[in-house]
């Protein structure tokens, strides 16, 4: 039963006129016919009576209109959708990404995408690097982002990445602290600092590629999350590094200082996809918003 037959069907059961439907589907009277002659030769069953006028429908050809409506209904629909999928403005967009991502760059990112694409259904994985490349190998996420630095390059070959921005590192001091009134600072500034960290273990954390340089931090209190790192530098006891993008976390009682590029240099931020995978057009058009977000961020 082919779909061209189904059509023809159902445009002679609309009109009820075997000519009427050949005229409108632009075929000759005698192919309607066949087409006709030759679906009810499959189904075994007469769908039209021949009257002296036009066709009707048999209680056979009744059933049939329903299933065929419903069949060329949904056809048509899944067109319409596979050409929408196809041009980015229809399906699922599934972002995974870090905290502090999240605090700014990603909803703003999403807001602005979804204002010129309100038919694609969004969601957010929030999670680390390990959890977020999981669920993109297990096709629970269309793109993530994760983070790389020169010190630690993103260089797994089962992953595509996409460069979104380079995010500078900066130091937070407690406002009152003598190098609050300053715009920079140095590592040599800080040699006598006690400092907030997410490890024990210098080598660890974002002061991995100053340890590399010969810097010597002391590490006074290990806490994971930038919330509460940020909160025991606001309590002065002891100063952190803060990821750009997790500046608007900042209280009003902590101080940002840029620090020197080669001391500390900026981490990159990337999208993760699949190797070998066909991009999605919403990922594509999501990673243009997501870039020029970056860059109103960072200008």
């Amino acid at each position: 039963m082919q779909t061209e037959t189904l059509e023809v069907f159902r445009e002679v059961a609309r009109l009820r006129s075997i000519t009427g439907a050949a005229s409108t589907l632009r075929y000759t009277q005698s192919a309607v016919s066949r087409q006709v002659a030759a679906l009810e030769q499959e189904l075994g069953t007469r769908l039209f009576d021949r009257l002296p006028r036009g066709v009707a429908l048999t209680a056979a050809g009744a059933n049939l209109l329903t299933h065929a409506t419903a069949i060329l209904d949904r056809l048509a629909l899944a067109r319409r959708e596979v050409a929408a999928v196809h041009a980015g403005t229809f399906g699922v967009l599934r972002v995974g990404a870090f905290a502090t991502a999240d605090a700014a760059l990603v909803p703003r990112a999403l807001a602005r995408y979804r204002a010129t694409h309100p038919s694609v259904r969004l969601s957010l994985l929030e999670g680390v690097t390990g959890g977020l490349l999981a669920a993109l190998l297990a096709g629970d996420a269309d793109m993530v982002l994760v983070t790389a630095g020169a010190d630690r390059p993103f260089d797994d070959p089962r992953f595509a990445t996409h460069h979104v921005l380079d995010e500078p590192v900066l130091l937070a001091v407690p406002t009152g602290h003598p190098l609050s009134a300053a715009s920079s600072a140095r590592l040599a500034d800080l040699t006598a600092e006690a400092w907030i960290a997410g490890s024990a273990v210098p080598e660890e954390t974002l002061l991995a590629p100053s340890v590399r340089l010969g810097f010597r931090p002391r590490i006074a209190f290990v806490a994971g999350e930038w919330t509460a790192k940020l909160g025991f530098v606001a309590a002065g006891l002891g100063v952190t590094l803060v990821p750009a993008l997790a500046a608007r976390a900042a209280p009003p009682d902590v101080t940002l200082l840029a620090l020197h590029p080669d001391e500390v240099p900026p981490r990159s931020v990337l999208a993760a996809t699949l190797t070998g995978r066909t991009v999605p057009p919403t990922v594509t058009d999501f990673l243009t918003v997501l870039r020029a977000e970056a860059r109103s961020l960072f200008p």
